[in-house]
C-alpha cells in the first residue's frame, strides 16, 4: 500500500474485504509512515507499534474464520489525548495528569472497537485542550502551527500517519486545525456524539469531531460513533442518522449556497478573500452572497462567557490543587470564568436558540452556508491561530464540514466551512460531497484541456 495521504478508509476497507490487503498490511504501512515523519511532526503522545500489530492480527484471524466484519474492520484510528482509553495513557495535554491510565474506554472508543477499528495512537493536544501550543508541528511546514487543540489529530491525518483521527471542538479546535493542515473534518451537530469518558471543559459547547481524507470517510465514522448515551444528557434518543448512506446518495438537484461574510471578515487574508471570490464565481447561480446579522458578532462574547464559566467549574481541581503547573493563558481564562455572574452566564446560554432562529431565514434560501475556516493559512508556532470564524457555529451547535480546497501564496492549506442546519448532518455532508465532486470534475476538465 502506497501514497498514504490519498488512501481513504473506505478504499482500504473494500480492499481488505476483497482479500487484497490484510489488516496487518494496513497497519504496517502506516507504521512505516510514522517512522518516516513522526520525529519531525510530533503528532502522537502515545504510540506502540506492537499494540497496533496485535489488534490487526486478531482482526485478520477473525476475518479468516468467516465471521461478520464491522464497518471499520482493520481501519487504524488515532484519538485525541483527552479521550479515555483503557490501559493506555490519557494525559490531557498536561504534566499534572502524566502517567494517568484510565480503567475504561470512552463511549466512542468502545464503539470504534466494536466496529473493528484499530486503536492506533493517542494524539497530542494543547494543555487541557485550551490554547497553549503543544509540540506538534504542521506537516506542510514545520515552522507553522497545526492549530489547536486537536493539533495532533489533524497533523497525523495530514501527514498520512493514520487515515482517521478523533478530536474535539469547544471554540474552533476541529475545523481550524483541519484548515491549517489540509484535511477533511466534521464538527457534527451538538449532541450527535456522546462525550462520556472525554475530558469536559464546557458541557454546553464541547463537541467531538472527526478528521479524514474524504467526506465519505467522515460520514462512515460518524455512523459508527453517533447515538444516544444515557450518561450524556446532550445526546438524543433519535436513531443512528445513517449519514454515510445519505452522503453517498445522489443529490436530486444542485444545492444552493450562501457565501457569507462572517463577523470580522476584514481580518481574513487577501489569499482567503481571493479564494472565496473565485469559489463564488465557480458556483455561479448556485450561490448568493450575504452577511450575518449583528447579533452574530455579539455572540462571540457570549460563547466565551459560557466557555470560561464552565471551565472554572470543570477545571476546579486543576486550578485549586495545581495552579503553579498551569500556563498563564489557561489560568487567566479560569480566573475570568470564576468572576462571571450567574446572570451573565444564564443570559449567554439563551444565544444558541436565538441564533438558530435567525438562521432559519438563511436555510429557507440555501442548503448550506460557506464561510472561511480560518483567517488564512497557518501562522507561526507561537500561536494555535484565531478561531473567530469557528466559535459561533460551536455555540449554535450546527454541523460544520471543513473542505481543504485552497492553498495560500506560500503553499499552505486553507479550508472553507460548509455549515448546515442544526441536526441535518446528513444533508450537510451530502452538500459538501457535491461541491467536492464538482470541483474535482472542473480540475479534471482543465487538465484534459
Amino acid at each position: 500500500m502506497t501514497d498514504q495521504q490519498q488512501t481513504t478508509a473506505l478504499a482500504l476497507r473494500e480492499r481488505m474485504r476483497a482479500g487484497e490487503l490484510s489488516a496487518l498490511d494496513v497497519v504496517n504501512a502506516y507504521i512505516q509512515q510514522v517512522e518516516a515523519r513522526e520525529a519531525d511532526i510530533q503528532a502522537f503522545s502515545w504510540f506502540d507499534a506492537n499494540y497496533a500489530r496485535q489488534q490487526a492480527e486478531q482482526l485478520d484471524q477473525y476475518r479468516m474464520r468467516g465471521l461478520p466484519l464491522g464497518p471499520l474492520h482493520g481501519i487504524p484510528v488515532a484519538l485525541k489525548d483527552i479521550l479515555n482509553t483503557k490501559a493506555i495513557p490519557t494525559e490531557n495535554g498536561t504534566p499534572i495528569d502524566k502517567g494517568r491510565v484510565p480503567t475504561e474506554d470512552a463511549i466512542i472508543v468502545q464503539r470504534l472497537r466494536s466496529a473493528g477499528a484499530i486503536i492506533f495512537a493517542k494524539t497530542r493536544t494543547t494543555e487541557l485542550a485550551f490554547l497553549n501550543p503543544c509540540e506538534t508541528k504542521n506537516p506542510h511546514n514545520l515552522e507553522r502551527t497545526p492549530g489547536g487543540s486537536s493539533s495532533g489529530s489533524a497533523a497525523a491525518v495530514a501527514a498520512g500517519m493514520v487515515p482517521i483521527a478523533i478530536g474535539t471542538q469547544t471554540g474552533g479546535s476541529v475545523i481550524r486545525p483541519a484548515s491549517f493542515c489540509g484535511t477533511y473534518a466534521i464538527k457534527p451537530s451538538f449532541g450527535l456524539l456522546p462525550r462520556t469518558g472525554v475530558l469536559m471543559q464546557s458541557p454546553f459547547l464541547d463537541t467531538l469531531g472527526v478528521f479524514a481524507t474524504s467526506v465519505e470517510d467522515l460520514a462512515l465514522v460518524i455512523d459508527v460513533i453517533a447515538g444516544y448515551d444515557a450518561n450524556d444528557s446532550a445526546t438524543t434518543l433519535e436513531p443512528n442518522p445513517q449519514t454515510l448512506a445519505t452522503c453517498q446518495g445522489k443529490v436530486p438537484v444542485a444545492p444552493t449556497f450562501a457565501l457569507v461574510e462572517p463577523p470580522h471578515y476584514e481580518r481574513a487574508t487577501d489569499d482567503m478573500r481571493d479564494a472565496l471570490n473565485e469559489l463564488g464565481e465557480f458556483l455561479g447561480e448556485n450561490v448568493f452572497s450575504t452577511t450575518l446579522p449583528k447579533a452574530f458578532e455579539e455572540a462571540i462574547t457570549a460563547r466565551e462567557t459560557i466557555n470560561f464559566a464552565e471551565m472554572a467549574k470543570c477545571y476546579y481541581r486543576y486550578a485549586n490543587n495545581h495552579s503553579a503547573k498551569l500556563s498563564t493563558i489557561l489560568s487567566n481564562a479560569i480566573s475570568k470564568g470564576e468572576t462571571t455572574t450567574a446572570r451573565d452566564y444564564i443570559a449567554a446560554l439563551d444565544w444558541r436558540d436565538l441564533l438558530n432562529a435567525g438562521l432559519e431565514e438563511f436555510f429557507e434560501r440555501c442548503d448550506a452556508l460557506i464561510i472561511p475556516s480560518a483567517l488564512g493559512g497557518a501562522p507561526g508556532l507561537e500561536t494555535t491561530g484565531d478561531a473567530v470564524f469557528n466559535g459561533i457555529w460551536t455555540l449554535c451547535g450546527n454541523p460544520v464540514v471543513n473542505l481543504p480546497l485552497f492553498t495560500d501564496s506560500e503553499g499552505m492549506p486553507m479550508g472553507i466551512q460548509i455549515i448546515g442546519k442544526r441536526g441535518d448532518d446528513g444533508r450537510t455532508l451530502r452538500t459538501a460531497r457535491w461541491l467536492v465532486k464538482q470541483l474535482q470534475q472542473e480540475v479534471a476538465t482543465q487538465e484534459v484541456a
